[in-house]
């Protein structure tokens, strides 16, 4: 008699909407990168792990009438749960994140269970995601939601720092009250647990919305949306946001020091003591700026004057200022022929100062040769801003 009577019980349940629950395919779907928002500091991460809890009962096998997914053939609400979730799948930014899934209904889409543990808490990435909602196979059975909770309670146990659980559901024909098995979770995770709602509903099951909305709210951290909000590229984002991340103003730049006043800041100031006024190069360096010394010339041609007024102001405005002039070359020669280039041109703008009134004994030379180019030696105009002249600063 037993045995006739739990044959009759499960023949019950299949008959209650067990059957295969055609899934859609909707359209290409573009997401937001969320990437750049938090590498810019827009974004801080405050959820370690997210735990799916999926209603796969009889009801959601229905035909969603809501707004949001044009162009498909009457999807259900289980397509439109399948859905959002491989929406916020491809949404979800490079973080390091622990995932699970878990579903409620009963009958052959939930291995005749109450409620099924698709995939336990575990490393997350995109691809293990996808491969947990393709075991969302069909809805069945009642709307048995307290015991997907309450198996929450140990599915967590496991579960690293913030927990995010997201339940999806139409919200409605539940058949126990979730709220004390929602209470009781929060209770045992405390402030780890944070509960979102996504409502899968139509506009007769608005007090299913209700119901999520209650739920979220026991939480006291959670975030509630509905699957028309969420079919948009900017409401899945948004969704993302709110549920992984802390949304903030990063703070402004700290100003760049620039301590000697060269336009050039100190971190990547090359020449970091330049006197006051003197032109500098994009290296912070005391240079000529526009005075390129021909190939193997060493002469100051008329035209490179003008370029020279501006040292012999800084040095004349700094008398106890000390000086070593460095002269450089392009690479087309020997090194030593070179060497004696780079010294001339050195020696040709000492007497240049020292002809306009600066004290030979302020002014030493050397020559470097090729061995400082500060652009290309394979053009012809970089080899022209490698032939030049810098100051180095010896004593101020």
């Amino acid at each position: 008699m037993k045995k006739l009577l739990l044959t009759t019980t499960i023949a019950s349940f299949a008959l209650s909407g067990c059957g295969t629950t055609p899934i859609s395919t909707f359209q290409p779907y573009q997401t937001t990168d969320l990437n750049a928002l938090m590498n810019e500091g827009y974004l801080q991460q405050k959820t370690d792990t997210f735990f799916v809890i999926n209603d796969s009962s009889s009801s959601m096998s229905e035909i969603y009438s809501g707004e949001g997914f044009p162009g498909q053939s009457e999807p259900t609400k289980f397509s439109v749960e399948r859905e959002l979730l491989a929406r916020m799948n491809k949404s979800i930014p490079n973080i390091t994140l622990s995932s699970g899934l878990r579903s409620f209904g009963y009958g052959p889409c939930l291995s005749w269970g109450f409620t099924k543990l698709n995939q336990p808490v575990q490393s997350y990435s995109s691809a293990s995601f996808t491969n947990a909602l393709s075991t969302l196979e069909c809805s069945s059975g009642g709307t048995p939601i307290d015991r997907a909770f309450n198996a929450a309670s140990t599915d967590l146990a496991s579960a690293p720092g913030n927990i995010a659980l997201i339940l999806l559901s139409d919200g409605h024909n539940y058949d126990g009250l979730p709220d004390a098995s929602v209470q009781a979770l929060k209770d045992q995770y405390g402030d780890k647990l944070c509960i979102s709602t996504i409502w899968v509903g139509n506009e007769a099951e608005s007090d299913g919305q209700a119901a999520l909305v209650e739920l979220s709210r026991i939480s006291g951290c959670g975030y509630s949306a509905t699957a028309s909000e969420l079919a948009t590229t900017d409401g899945m984002a948004g969704f993302v946001k709110n549920v992984f991340f802390n949304q903030v103003t990063p703070p402004a730049p700290a100003p760049l020091i620039n301590s000697d006043g060269d336009d050039v800041p100190d971190e990547i100031d090359k020449c970091p003591d330049t006197p006051k006024n003197a032109i500098a190069d994009k290296d912070g360096c005391w240079s000529f700026r526009g005075a390129y010394f021909d190939f193997d010339k060493y002469d100051i041609k008329p035209e490179m004057e003008h370029v020279f007024e501006n040292s012999i102001a800084v040095l004349k405005d700094n008398p106890t200022l000390t000086i070593e002039i460095q002269g450089h070359t392009d690479s087309i020669g020997s090194d030593e022929y070179n060497k004696g280039l780079s010294e001339r041109r050195a020696n040709s703008v000492q007497q240049y100062l020292i002809k306009n009134g600066i004290d030979a004994s302020r002014l030493s030379t050397q020559g470097f040769g090729e061995t400082s180019p500060v652009a290309s030696n394979d053009t012809e105009a970089g080899r022209a801003h490698n032939r030049r002249v810098l100051f180095k600063v010896l004593t101020k």
